[in-house]
């Protein structure tokens, strides 16, 4: 994984042979106090040069339009440049060299990882995300169409507003809803981290009342 103060990764994802994955953080420099279009448009160059220390080639790029829903999309082949899935919250691929992203602040990037059949998938899971249950059926996708066994999953949900500076905790729900659907609670991991708390490391659409930028969640199996 890239020694870079702008991405951070997780140990229960990074110890699986072969598997890249990154949480892109905030950048100390731009200026983000704006509507989500054009932040995005902002740290488009920001993101850019972090996806390329991950070894991303973004023209196998996949995003979700991320609509707070639980509708889970497969991506079956390698497509144009950051496509964007309609109405899509989470994303599910066992193609080689195929990379799926979400955009968060405050919400719950949730990662999921299958070492066994190399089958990958990433969900945007907020407060009516998870209350419509993504997370359960993003594991209910990758098992239908890849065979995958939620007991050879490893999940890990990233950082996430938490109590006491949101009023739900929707974070310990997800974990909840992983157990539940199969994953071993072993396999099952939470930084623990409320993105309300350190504003120089994470966006925070609450505390920064909507204008903020966004981390950027990235996962895939590389074709190589």
């Amino acid at each position: 994984m890239p020694d870079s103060p702008f991405i951070e990764t997780f140990p229960a994802l990074a110890a699986l042979p072969g598997l890249t994955h990154g949480f892109l953080l905030r950048s100390p420099e731009i200026d983000v106090d704006c509507e989500r279009e054009e932040a995005l448009a902002r740290l488009e160059s920001f993101h850019g040069g972090s996806l390329l220390d991950l070894g991303i080639d973004r023209a196998h790029l996949a995003i979700g339009e991320q609509v707070h829903g639980a509708r889970v999309g497969l991506v079956a082949g390698l497509h144009p440049a950051r496509l964007h899935f309609p109405g899509t919250d989470a994303l599910v691929t066992a193609l080689p060299g195929q990379f799926l992203g979400v955009w968060v602040a405050d919400c719950g990037a949730v990662f999921f990882a299958d070492p066994k059949r190399r089958v990958c998938g990433i969900a945007h899971s907020g407060k009516k995300g998870t209350e419509l249950g993504i997370a359960a059926a993003t594991i209910a996708g990758m098992r239908a169409v890849f065979g995958s066994d939620p007991a050879d999953l490893v999940v890990q949900l990233a950082p996430c507003i938490r109590p006491p500076a949101y009023e739900i905790d929707f974070a310990a729900r997800i974990l909840d809803d992983c157990r539940a659907a199969g994953v071993p609670a072993g396999q099952v991991h939470d930084c623990g981290t409320c993105t309300s708390r350190d504003l120089e490391r994470y966006y925070s659409y609450r505390i920064e009342k909507g204008r903020t930028g966004r981390m950027f969640a990235c996962i895939g199996w590389p074709a190589s």
